[in-house]
């Protein structure tokens, strides 16, 4: 079988090369960031499979896309990227990896909501621009942070919160259990924490999940941290909140546009904190990332089923 990584970074085609083996399948590197649609059915031409790292892949180029047989998908959020049953119908299976960067991004959400509690990219802003912004900030020990999802990177966020002293709920779809997390009904969870940190796989259940009904269930002046995927906001609620003060401050790693336009509302609100899609950048996590992916591949060219990269 021979692969493509199509829309590589010198970092991550590095990264690549230091974590392959020699029985891994031959994976050829495309360093470019930006990959257009039509370029596609060009590129993917001779190869069985490719690696995609953030590479928009709609339905009618890769129907000309003859031979290739796999993505796998450099992450969880593939829909964000494709269409995986419409794929699936042209006879292209789309592969996920999870649990890669738990860690990385469970600190990233707790580096956010820290930075929300205590106002910290205002003051940063405010001094660069000459001035000397002291402001007030929240001691989140003893609060309540609520987990809404909870699979293996909410649970390195408990691990994290409960360490610091707080008092940590938690709502998943289907039942789980995890020392020193109280599992609650939703509409308990949001009336009662004081931080909320988003946990969802973007699916057609989860779009659009934080609604405004439920925002307004939302304990007023509580914290919103999302490093989950934008479109499970309701994103013109969630702006209206936060100008309202139902919403105190949100920190946000992702968008329903991305990058963000010039303009976009949430550049423009003081209460709200920014980074853009990075909370599973790590060294370490895009070496767990990558060498799953291989294993993946080596498992196709094998003829065997390819399980979830976990």
């Amino acid at each position: 079988m021979q692969g493509l990584f199509v829309d590589a970074t010198d970092e991550l085609g590095d990264i690549l090369r230091r974590v392959g083996r020699a029985d891994d399948p031959a994976v050829a590197v495309n360093i470019q960031e930006e990959v257009e649609p039509e370029e596609l059915p060009g590129l993917l031409a001779g190869h069985d499979f490719v690696l995609n790292d953030r590479t928009h892949m709609p339905t009618e180029w890769m129907a000309r896309c003859g031979g290739l047989k796999h993505v796998i998908f450099l992450g969880t959020g593939a829909r964000s990227y494709m269409n995986p049953e419409e794929l699936a119908g042209l006879g292209i299976a789309v592969h996920t990896i999870k649990g890669y960067g738990d860690t990385a991004v469970a600190e990233h959400a707790i580096a956010l909501m820290w930075a929300a509690a205590r106002g910290l990219a205002a003051m940063d802003g405010a001094m660069r621009r000459g001035q000397w912004l002291r402001r007030e900030g929240r001691q989140l020990t003893g609060k309540t942070l609520g987990l809404v999802g909870f699979g293996g990177i909410a649970a390195e966020v408990a691990r994290i919160a409960g360490g610091s002293g707080m008092r940590v709920l938690a709502w998943n779809r289907t039942p789980r259990t995890a020392a020193g997390v109280e599992f609650v009904a939703l509409e308990r969870l949001l009336a009662e924490s004081d931080v909320v940190s988003l946990h969802l796989l973007l699916n057609d259940e989860t779009h659009g999940f934080l609604s405004a009904e439920r925002i307004a269930r939302m304990k007023p002046g509580a914290l919103l941290v999302n490093t989950a995927r934008g479109a499970v906001v309701d994103e013109g609620a969630m702006v209206a909140a936060l100008k309202s003060g139902q919403i105190g401050h949100a920190g946000l790693d992702v968008f329903c546009e991305e990058p963000l336009s010039e303009g976009h509302p949430l550049a423009g609100l003081a209460n709200v904190t920014l980074s853009a899609h990075s909370a599973f950048m790590t060294p370490e996590a895009s070496e767990t990332l990558l060498r799953r992916a291989l294993d993946i591949a080596g498992r196709l060219a094998r003829g065997e089923q390819a399980r979830s990269g976990r």
